[in-house]
């Protein structure tokens, strides 16, 4: 009976490192890690190789769990003292730090076997892709500008997820990493306009509260240009077909509803800008560039 007790809490623990993780938001970056691991196969050979598509999943929500958990972590005292963050899981107790840093190194010990499955330069360059994850927490500490190493950080999803097809380096896959780093930037931008005061009141640094709202949404309005561009670029890097610039019509439409809706005086529809807008745009995109790829000859 003792261990049978010992063992109800674990269920519980694992959904509070679930929701600690946010692991639904995988959505935002695992699209564009297909979309260069599909598109690296395409310029292969065409065909799809599902085991390495299987192990760049895996890569990515492993490295995703890994930083979300460090971040919170990391910053479980600033979470402690914001109104909008005080019910996270290491702040209210649901989950303590030892277990949160079990999950995170698990979630790192997965990312890197992954890694090493795929080839000898995914898992030289693995410790590369660690390092602005860990360091995207304190930035909030030291500079004005914390979502510059969050968009470095994103910007590795897509050129490892060629490396992990090819074995090779792609200045192509760097393209649309900076656009997804760019991009995410961007409205990480915006969802900092939320904490603006707080942020202030406790010396968080962060674009709005250095320079003001209206200054972060100018910002996040250049960024989603620049991303535009740099999918245009990638577009023709890769010789894409009509669906990915229908997709990436759809992605600009998108932009332009999000910055219709967010504005600085006005920031009551802002989760549904960074929520249900973002998550449309990697999907979207992703769908779009996936029916390219397949009217082109991408076999399956």
């Amino acid at each position: 009976m003792s261990s049978a007790s010992a063992a109800l809490p674990q269920p519980g623990r694992t959904k509070a490192f679930l929701r600690l993780v946010m692991i639904e938001h995988s959505v935002f970056a695992l699209p564009f890690a297909y979309i260069a691991a599909l598109t690296a196969m395409f310029e292969v050979d065409k065909n799809i190789h599902w085991g390495k598509l299987l192990l760049v999943t895996v890569a990515m929500v492993g490295l995703r769990t890994f930083a979300m958990a460090a971040n919170r972590i990391i910053d479980r005292e600033i979470d402690a003292r914001n109104p909008r963050t005080a019910q996270r899981e290491l702040v209210t107790g649901a989950m303590s730090v030892k277990h949160a840093w079990t999950g995170a190194l698990i979630a790192l010990v997965v990312f890197l076997g992954a890694a090493a499955l795929l080839n000898p330069l995914c898992l030289a360059l693995a410790p590369v892709a660690v390092i602005p994850m860990v360091v995207y927490p304190y930035g909030k500490r030291f500079t004005n500008f914390p979502q510059a190493i969050l968009g470095l950080a994103q910007a590795m999803g897509p050129v490892g997820a060629w490396i992990a097809v090819t074995g090779s380096w792609s200045w192509d896959a760097v393209l649309l990493g900076l656009a997804v780093g760019v991009w995410i930037g961007g409205f990480d931008l915006i969802y900092a306009c939320q904490d603006v005061e707080t942020d202030r009141e406790i010396g968080v640094m962060s674009v709005p509260a250095r320079f003001g709202i209206p200054a972060a949404v100018t910002g996040a309005r250049v960024c989603h240009a620049v991303t535009t561009a740099l999918f245009v670029g990638y577009g023709v890097a890769t010789g894409a077909g009509a669906f990915f610039w229908l997709g990436l019509v759809i992605v600009a439409g998108a932009f332009l509803y999000e910055h219709s809706i967010v504005k600085p005086h006005d920031l009551s529809r802002l989760n549904r800008a960074f929520f249900q807008v973002n998550g449309f745009i990697g999907i979207a995109l992703f769908v779009c560039a996936l029916l390219d790829l397949l009217v082109r000859g991408l076999t399956v």
